[in-house]
């Protein structure tokens, strides 16, 4: 499939097989999916942030995830809109972009399990240590937590896009509809075994670091409430908890679809759709699982509603 009128520096990505029929809708859909995440997430981080009763170190983690979320389907929706309506041979991308744009998927990634593992300390505090929560959990805490966990990521990241970045190359086809580590170093004819170490190593490291991390974390505060008989902390815990755990739940079983569909070739089309709607929509349901089903955030986000529905009425 390599295209001999490709430029020097680009290459040609193999993005989603869609019919002259599905093409509009495909595109509807995924544009209304990521309106939506950008609209959520951004109003959620502007409500925590205009405020000042929101300022608490859970919420100000909210915001954390909000803006990972937007970054993350900013980094391949808009690309993946555009080569819907582009014919397979004109979906064209520079190296340097491809690169880029590896290194951002990435870096959301790697991100999002990093706060995650924060965000499962912070409840662990919370619920398990409520005296100590307070002067453990400030606000200069959150910033530091939250700083270390973009920092480690982007640290982690580097490192693994460096090396594909050293390699020469000898192909010119993306077998995906967007860029990532692995179409980086399969580029090229060399011997890439360092790069599926690394690459395997730092998986193993970052999947084992926060599976452990929040099972060890959930484990203690389900034997704290276990152990209470105080109903407000057990309904508290069960509130603040599971939207906590249904967004990792639906971040490991994403991965491992993936993950599963990588080992047969044959399905690679429908991998290809997975990997698409797993970047578009885990953003979408992050905002709604931290937005909609957070009593203090539900509340404020209905009271400017009728505030706004008051003022157009008058």
């Amino acid at each position: 499939m390599e295209n001999q009128t490709l430029g020097e520096g680009d290459l040609l990505l193999e993005g989603l097989k869609v019919s002259s029929q599905s093409t509009i809708p495909s595109f509807i859909v995924l544009l209304l999916i990521y309106v939506f995440a950008l609209v959520s997430n951004i109003s959620l981080v502007v409500l925590i942030f205009t405020s000042r009763s929101l300022h608490q170190p859970m919420y100000l983690l909210f915001c954390n995830m909000s803006i990972n979320d937007v970054f993350g389907a900013t980094i391949v929706t808009p690309h993946i809109l555009r080569d819907i309506f582009r014919p397979p041979s004109e979906r064209f991308i520079r190296y340097i972009d491809c690169a880029a744009q590896a290194f951002c998927v990435h870096l959301y990634a790697t991100t999002t399990h990093t706060v995650l593992m924060i965000m499962a300390f912070d409840r662990y505090m919370a619920i398990c240590n409520p005296l100590r929560y307070a002067s453990i959990m400030t606000n200069r805490m959150v910033a530091v937590l939250s700083a270390a966990a973009w920092l480690v990521a982007f640290t982690i990241v580097a490192v693994l896009v460096g090396l594909s970045l050293r390699l020469s190359r000898c192909r010119r086809v993306i077998p995906n509809p967007f860029c990532d580590n692995a179409s980086l170093f399969n580029l090229s004819c060399e011997n890439v075994l360092l790069n599926h170490v690394v690459g395997l190593g730092i998986t193993v490291v970052v999947l084992g670091s926060s599976i452990f991390s929040v099972t060890l974390t959930y484990l203690k505060i389900a034997a704290v409430c276990v152990r209470s008989k105080n109903k407000a902390l057990n309904s508290k815990a069960l509130q603040t908890c599971a939207t906590h755990l249904a967004v990792y739940v639906f971040l490991l079983v994403s991965a491992l679809i993936i993950i599963t569909l990588h080992r047969f070739p044959r399905m690679s089309d429908y991998r290809k759709v997975v990997s698409v709607l797993c970047e578009v929509t885990l953003p979408a349901f992050n905002s709604v699982i931290y937005g909609l089903q957070i009593k203090e955030i539900k509340q404020r986000i209905i009271s400017l509603f009728h505030s706004s529905k008051a003022a157009r009425m008058k």
